[in-house]
């Protein structure tokens, strides 16, 4: 009787670890279809640009002849390799899968895809890069009037920590 029990726990725990496994897998799944759906392949483009740009613009300030842009091209290439093999997509998929399933369970993971999927959804993820940089410029202007008061309190704060001269 003891090893009947033994082996129906083993059952038993087998199957609830290959449920799990699967839900583990399921729940990865819809997690790389809402990243599909979201472009996050797409994420580090600005950065690419941002280095092809440094490049560009330490071109031009050495008043290098055209002559030399297959230099620029050249580094440019080699500056695109370094950033694949760090913010490649296949670099970052595996943690951005973990760090949804980390935050959204499998239910709410469906329902951001269902969302993704609809008119408004795709509308979303439209406009959300000229959003989120419009919504960058708005802060940036609003926190420049706080820059000079917030310097006088730094200023202030360290004059009050300097020891008192007697």
């Amino acid at each position: 009787m003891p090893r009947l029990s033994a082996l129906c726990a083993s059952v038993l725990l087998v199957c609830s670890s290959a449920q799990a496994l699967a839900d583990a897998s399921s729940h990865a799944a819809d997690a790389e279809r809402f990243l599909q759906l979201a472009r996050a392949d797409k994420l580090a483009v600005p950065v690419y640009a941002q280095v092809q740009q440094m490049f560009a613009q330490r071109f031009a300030e050495s008043n290098a002849p055209d002559s030399q842009k297959a230099l620029l091209e050249t580094y440019q290439a080699k500056a695109n390799a370094a950033l694949d093999q760090a913010v490649g997509w296949d670099k970052l998929k595996p943690d951005m899968v973990k760090l949804y399933t980390s935050n959204f369970n499998e239910q709410e993971l469906k329902e951001l895809i269902d969302f993704y999927q609809s008119p408004l959804g795709q509308k979303v993820l439209q406009k959300m890069p000229t959003l989120t940089a419009q919504a960058a410029q708005l802060t940036q202007g609003k926190l420049q009037a706080a820059v000079p008061k917030v310097n006088k309190m730094l200023a202030d704060m360290t004059a009050e920590l300097e020891p008192k001269k007697p």
